[in-house]
């Protein structure tokens, strides 16, 4: 059940007016004079009214507030409190968890959401996991389900027999034989499958013997089958003794794969981005043999008996990784290839794919662009294989925890190791279940280390802006953080909620501008009533003028939070609860805390300040002079510190020796270069925004929906593009560890030592095999060495010879920064080597000769001729290196060869005949020594390897399942709406009965997988694993012949589940991979639910009333995703209408006149619209993250203008009756609110650009969307506000007591008419209520 409600805690705030007791500075000096004195003489008359009309709270705050040891108790109850009260959290209420999972975002009782975790609840129920490691218990709930059709099968064989008996026909009695040899035939072959599973248990070390087998032992088997079996299970019991015996380290210990780790190689750079190239392929060996170097590896690696019969492994008896690499790099020993990925060079590309592509595993490794006829993929997968038990544990049930902690420790070690094996060729990514969740956890503690920045910047800058006063940036900073403590407090402990989403991270960065807001309003209002003589009148006025405009905009900053509370995203919802309260606790703690700080800064730090100010410019100055060009930081920090003391007694007007420096010419300069500018020209102002206004409402209108998935990490890291390839790759569920070659493939005798020519794939072997006479003729290497010349700052002249000497002044290259000292070409033609490269040097022209690189002749035009040629390769071989040229544009031209591009990208052209790249062979010696018997090798020369394997289906495509026989989800014991907490259990349909349904369950499993647009061919999954129900269902039902047949990977499990309960089938459910692809966006992907939904009711449609299938459903993981999303933009929205709703009625209230009003609400929806408008240009989308974060766009927006609102009420007080009373009412409201609003929207800045160097991309938009709407707002609040209040503000109008009680009135009167009237819509009904709002 979710929570509506918003804590307001704080003293009772008295809404009466009170006189404006500070006099302004908005006329001449002979004027300012004469005010001065009436209004001194105004102030004491009214002051003395006031505290003699019985105000005896206020002046008990007062005195207490000018006590500074009373103050002192208060600021030291005001730090114990929260201080115990957090300590009281942590140790004695349950622990706060962090949620940072995506699945805080899905919204739980959305019907999508709970279909689909009805039928997970039972799928756990049934098979004690959702996931892959329902392997493990899966066999089970075949065999029961086998035994309940056989049964079936039994009973309606015995009522055939009955029949037969009474005089039925034969061809009755025939099929009751055939009943009971099918009956027979079954339960054979399910004892045999249970005796071998159990086998294999005990193999595998566990001791237990399953329930389901103990029960199952008295069942009927032909003696013959059992003892073939028994006498097969002897037989590699034998075998494997005998390679134990070879094999005397090996231990049962990581027998049992339960961890892995997930690698994406994925290519990349220029050219083609196929992976099946030498040089990716080599990089992706060299880091999967990084990854087995590790010390810890042996402690931790796979061990099956499998590798037992692979002898170049050695002793290790390690699983190398699941690679297509077994399959590329095998290994030799004895004459026999293995294919284990551990070999020292590549084989035959095409040769070694083409055997791999003859399993339908090959399929698991690659993209879904590869095919047959075009083996290439943009990416490789692979999967390291992590065993237990772990040594020193007996099995996997022992300290479970303690090992899987164990493994953690150690596999976090390669995220620092594969972070840097990326190249310029291959992007590394990986993942993995400890190793992705680690990488999650370490991005949002770092993105959090910024809220440390953050406070920094803010310190200093308040520090600077409450004029070098560290007291009270001390105190005022405190207040906000203990007010933090208090808020988590209520959070945790009153409210009960258990879970800090990710979305409370930005609350460190935002609560930090809206604190210093408030603090700010009371020094700045504190110091403009210096000229008060009485402390108490001072510090009576500074409470009651700052408290009530803080409490406004507190108050209208916590209701638009509080607006969603009412979100139904879980994470929203406590986001909207969290920083209401601690928008609220922050006024409360500022407004007990800061009155009593200014108490002690005025009487006891203030003078000790100040004398060290004076200290310091007598100190410090002959150090400086001495010094200047060394400490410049310190100068600039000098000067702020003298010009402080200037100003201090040459801009302060008498009695405000304390107003600070900075405050008083930053208030000089708003007064004269924003306020004043903005009401002279208040009608070009506004002009200017009706016109801003309509080009921001014309381009909100052009924001689009989201068109992809949303971010949740920048697009560049590890986490966003693993995520983003999970949508082109198989399910992650679906695991592939016995598919490389180490286990498809046995040892072969290594061929004749003469194999084909190496080849790229995309090619047959036959296109690259050299004729006779061209194998024979071997061309020369030549060996080009490379000099260089220094003739100016920025031209080298490179010298291309063919001998080694290198003559004066001319100096060798040396190896690194990208130089080649020499390469190696061919004299002539060579197999691929036949891109013909030209050396043209000139002579002319200039004092030394100059060298080109060309794949044309040289031009003789310009002194060019020919000096030698060679021949390279335009694509890539095998042992070769790709090398780079170009010619520079500037004169003389020369050319240069480099082994990376940044070298040679010194011409801007685009690659011609002097300007790419070749490919030239190694150097001899390391071809010729490094080359081994499996280099080149072709598995498939001279016979093929067979036919490639038909593509099966591995998850890419949302999974949609339909399910009968269950109701919904039972929530009534959940006791809040959060992801992490019970998900409930599942209500079963009673009157389900499959023996009843079997031929209309049959007829929705075809005709489903017939329809194409919805289904991928091979794709229906509508039975259990099993490869024998298939031949037990058309026996019950003639509609059950020639079931569609899902296209999975040897193994794989079908998603097709049956649940059983009390020995009757109770629940089934049928499984399709769909069409829908998992990358578009939410509101793409809509189309596609309406699409299964519509299909799916026609289908049920079709059915008796009295049949139970018509309460069937269809859900799919995905739906709940893009309908998260989905209702996340318009809850987002709505929280936007109410939170705007919520801010017209408390601004109503608190204003009391509608001409304050409206320039209020103008100005929030011309922010608004503009800050839209922004997005758009910035090329945003609106998805679910730009929609929450719109949705706190009311609450920032209302802060600045509706104190200068405040301001001008304040204002109107002591202004006589004067023809231009509105402007001068403007002028000083900017005057005197203008520095506390202003230094609010710069620290609230600043705190917010930490966010834009945020990897989480929710934290990074947030804080985007808030600094630019705090810029457009205290823009817009500084001209548009003020112009607007200069224009048509209430002239005379002073908030009298009895206002604010009819404004109340008015708006709770308008809120019952608008509740009564939507009630009656309600009621009445659409079609009723148009009639009656017609008539």
């Amino acid at each position: 059940m979710m929570k509506y409600c918003l804590c307001l805690t704080g003293a009772a705030m008295d809404l009466e007016d009170e006189p404006l007791l500070f006099q302004s500075s908005w006329d001449a000096e002979e004027e300012e004079e004469q005010d001065e004195d009436d209004g001194e003489s105004d102030t004491q008359i009214n002051g003395g009214s006031s505290t003699t009309g019985g105000s005896i709270v206020w002046g008990a705050v007062g005195w207490v507030y000018t006590q500074p040891w009373v103050s002192g108790v208060v600021l030291g109850v005001g730090v114990f409190l929260p201080c115990a009260l957090s300590a009281y959290m942590f140790l004695y209420c349950p622990p706060l968890d962090i949620d940072l999972s995506y699945s805080a975002f899905e919204v739980h009782s959305h019907f999508s959401a709970e279909r689909f975790d009805a039928l997970t609840i039972a799928i756990k129920t049934q098979l004690g996991s959702w996931d892959r490691r329902r392997r493990d218990v899966d066999h089970y709930d075949f065999t029961a389900l086998q035994e309940l059709l056989l049964d079936r099968l039994g009973r309606q064989g015995d009522e055939a027999s009955n029949w037969t008996s009474h005089g039925g026909l034969n061809s009755k009695s025939l099929k009751n034989h055939t009943f009971k040899r099918v009956v027979m035939q079954q339960r054979g072959v399910a004892l045999s499958q249970q005796e071998t599973e159990r086998h294999r248990e005990a193999r595998a070390g566990k001791a237990k013997i399953r329930e389901e087998d103990k029960n199952t032992t008295n069942l009927g088997k032909p003696e013959s089958r059992e003892s073939k079996g028994e006498e097969g299970d002897r037989d590699s019991e034998r075998s494997r003794t005998r390679m134990r015996r070879f094999a005397p380290n090996y231990s049962y210990l990581q027998s049992q794969a339960l961890w892995r780790m997930e690698l994406v190689f994925v290519a990349q750079g220029g050219g083609d981005n196929n992976i099946f190239t030498p040089e990716r392929l080599r990089t992706i060996h060299h880091i999967e043999h990084l990854l087995m170097q590790h010390p810890q590896f042996q402690q931790f690696c796979w061990k099956p008996l499998e590798v037992l019969r692979d002898l170049p492994l050695g002793p290790s008896y390690c699983s190398p990784p699941s690679s297509l690499l077994s399959y590329l790099f095998p290994s030799e020993r004895g004459g026999r290839i293995y294919y284990d990925g551990m070999g020292p060079d590549l084989a035959d590309i095409h040769g070694a794919l083409s055997l791999a592509i003859t399993h339908p595993q090959f399929y698991w490794y690659v993209d879904e662009s590869l095919a047959p006829d075009r083996l290439s993929s943009s990416l490789l997968r692979s999967e390291i294989q992590f065993g237990a038990p772990l040594p020193s544990y007996y099995s996997l049930q022992d300290r479970p925890e303690e090992q899987r902690q164990r493994f953690r420790n150690f596999v976090v070690q390669y995220a620092d190791i594969l972070a840097q094996q990326s190249t310029s060729q291959v992007k590394v990514l990986y993942g993995g279940t400890e190793l992705f969740d680690n990488e999650v956890r370490q991005t949002f503690h770092r993105d959090m280390l910024l809220a440390l920045i953050s406070g920094g910047c803010i310190t200093l800058l308040v520090y600077v802006l409450t004029s070098f006063s560290v007291f009270l940036t001390f105190f005022g900073l405190t207040s906000i953080g203990l007010s933090c403590q208090v808020a988590l407090f209520l959070y945790h402990v009153v409210f009960g909620v258990r879970y800090l989403g990710i979305l409370n991270g930005v609350a460190a960065f935002v609560i930090i501008g809206i604190g210093v807001d408030d603090v700010f309003v009371f020094i700045s209002t504190f110091r403009q009533a210096s000229h008060l003589v009485h402390p108490v009148q001072r510090m009576m006025y500074t409470v009651k003028t700052a408290g009530r405009a803080t409490f406004l905009t507190s108050f209208t900053t916590a209701a638009a939070y509080a607006a969603n509370t009412f979100s139904q995203i879980p994470a929203v919802h406590d986001f909207g609860l969290f920083m209401a309260l601690i928008v609220s606790c922050c006024w409360l703690w500022v407004s007990i805390l800061m009155p009593a700080a200014l108490c002690i800064w005025t009487q006891c730090v203030d003078p000790q300040e100040n004398t060290c100010l004076k200290w310091w410019d007598s100190i410090f100055p002959p150090f400086f002079a001495r010094e200047q060009s060394s400490y410049c930081c310190a100068a600039c920090l000098f000067i702020l510190f003298s010009y402080y003391e200037q100003s201090e007694t040459s801009l302060s007007p008498p009695g405000r020796g304390t107003a600070g420096v900075v405050s008083a010419n930053l208030q000089w300069a708003l007064r004269h270069w924003v306020a004043e500018p903005a009401v002279e020209k208040r009608k070009v102002i506004l002009g200017i925004y009706i016109l801003v206004l309509l080009l921001s409402a014309g381009c909100c209108c052009l924001l689009r929906p989201a068109t992809h998935a949303p971010l949740l990490f920048r697009p560049d890291t590890n986490l966003q593009t693993l995520l983003g390839l999970r949508n082109n790759l198989s399910a992650q569920g679906i695991s592939c560890h016995m598919c490389s070659g180490l286990f498809m493939e046995k040892p072969h005798l290594l061929h004749s030592p003469t194999h084909t020519t190496p080849s790229m794939p995309g090619f047959h072997p036959q296109q690259h095999t050299q004729s006779p006479s061209n194998s024979t003729l071997q061309r020369p290497l030549l060996t080009v060495y490379v000099s260089k010349l220094d003739v100016g700052a920025s031209i080298t002249l490179y010298r291309f010879s063919l001998n080694t000497s290198v003559p004066s002044p001319w100096k060798s290259l040396s190896a690194g920064h990208g130089e080649v000292p020499s390469f190696q070409a061919y004299s002539g033609p060579h197999s691929n080597f036949s891109t013909h490269m030209t050396v043209c040097v000139s002579r002319v022209y200039h004092p030394h000769p100059r060298w080109m690189i060309t794949s044309q002749s040289c031009d003789p035009r310009h002194g060019w001729r020919s000096e030698f040629s060679f021949y390279v390769a335009s694509a890539e071989q095998q042992h070769s290196r790709r090398l780079y040229f170009a010619q520079h544009k500037l004169s003389p031209h020369p050319s240069r060869v480099c082994a990376e591009p940044p070298g040679c990208v010194i011409s801007s052209g685009p690659d011609g005949p002097t300007q790419g790249s070749f490919y030239t062979p190694l150097p001899t010696d390391s071809t010729s020594t490094k080359r081994s018997k499996t280099s080149g090798f072709n598995p498939c020369s001279g016979v093929g390897c067979g036919q490639p394997a038909v593509r099966p289906l591995v998850d890419t495509g949302a999974m949609v399942f339909v399910v009968f026989g269950i109701l919904g989800v039972n929530r009534t014991q959940r006791t809040d709406n959060h992801v992490i907490g019970d998900m409930g259990s599942v209500i079963l349909d009673p009157n389900f009965d499959i023996f009843q349904e079997i031929g209309h369950l049959c007829q929705i499993c075809k005709a489903i997988s017939a329809n194409k647009q919805l289904v991928k061919p091979g794709g229906a999954q509508c039975l259990p694993s099993g490869n024998k129900l298939s031949s037990i269902l058309p026996l019950l039902h003639p509609d059950c012949h020639s079931l569609p047949e899902p296209n999975l990977l040897p193994g794989q499990l079908s998603h097709g589940v049956v649940g059983t309960h009390g020995g009757r089938v109770s629940w089934l459910s049928m499984a399709f991979e769909s069409t829908t692809y998992k990358g578009k966006s939410s509101f793409q992907t809509h189309s596609d639910f309406l699409q299964w939904e519509t299909f799916l009711q026609e289908q049920l449609s079709t059915l008796p009333e009295s049949s139970a299938l018509r309460r069937g459903f269809q859900t799919c993981e995905h739906w709940k995703q893009i309908f998260m999303e989905i209702i996340g933009v318009e809850s987002a929205l709505c929280s936007l209408l109410l939170s705007l709703a919520i801010c017209v009625a408390a601004v109503s209230v608190f204003t009391a006149h509608p001409l304050l009003l409206l320039p209020i609400l103008l100005t929030i929806l011309g922010v608004i619209c503009l800050v839209v408008a922004i997005m758009y240009w910035l090329g945003w989308e609106l998805g679910a993250v730009e929609a929450i974060s719109l949705s706190i766009l009311v609450g920032s927006s209302v802060d600045y203008c509706l104190h200068l609102v405040e301001g001008y009420l304040l204002a109107g007080e002591t202004i006589p009756s004067l023809s231009a009373k509105r402007q001068r009412r403007s002028l000083d409201a900017v005057n005197h609110v203008g520095v506390a609003i202003v230094s609010s929207a710069v620290t609230t800045v600043i705190s917010t650009v930490p966010l834009f160097f945020c990897v989480i991309v929710p934290f990074a938009k947030f804080g985007q969307i808030v600094a630019i709407n705090t810029a457009v707002s205290i823009l817009f609040t500084l001209t548009v506000t003020a112009a607007m209040l200069a224009t048509m503000g209430p002239a005379n109008f002073h908030r009298p007591p009895g206002a604010v009680l009819k404004a109340s009135l008015a708006v709770l009167g308008t809120t019952a008419f608008g509740a009564a009237l939507c009630w009656a819509g309600g009621q009445l009904g659409p079609v009723t209520w148009h009639t009656a709002v017609t008539m």
